[in-house]
């Protein structure tokens, strides 16, 4: 009898455990997602303080280049960060994995925001969106600042 109260008893702990086992390893795909996102945009950011802002359209997503033509972006770009200077220190300030954003189609992406001084403005907010795309590498297709 007091073995069947055990088996009952491990049963009835593993069944418990399941739900959390299985959140923990969302969680942790989710965080695995997070972390790459904001190593690509870190990388992204780089080619644009180097004022290769051609080259940071090349590698954006798909979403972005059809929303905004290069010469466009290159002019627009050049026009608003050009004048900040170069960047002196840039802090993650937090990131949000979401899969659905106004104005975009559903998908992977992760909203990044960094705190960011510069040589002619001292704080600044920088919002970078990576989306996951369909091969499966996560690009850029928004940033902002502000």
């Amino acid at each position: 009898m007091r073995n069947m109260l055990v088996r009952v008893a491990l049963v009835v702990l593993a069944m418990l455990g399941a739900p959390q086992g299985r959140a923990a390893a969302a969680e942790s795909k989710v965080a695995a997602k997070k972390e790459a996102a904001v190593a690509v945009a870190k990388q992204w950011l780089a080619v644009v303080d180097e004022g290769k802002y051609a080259e940071s359209w090349d590698g954006a997503a798909e979403l972005f280049q059809g929303a905004v033509p290069k010469g466009q972006w290159v002019q627009q770009l050049g026009g608003s960060r050009a004048p900040l200077g170069k960047v002196l220190k840039r802090d993650l300030k937090w990131e949000a994995y979401k899969t659905r954003l106004p104005g975009a189609p559903d998908g992977e992406y992760v909203v990044i925001q960094f705190v960011t001084s510069f040589t002619n403005k001292k704080a600044a907010i920088e919002t970078v969106t990576p989306t996951l795309e369909t091969d499966g590498k996560w690009r850029v297709s928004g940033y902002f600042i502000k």
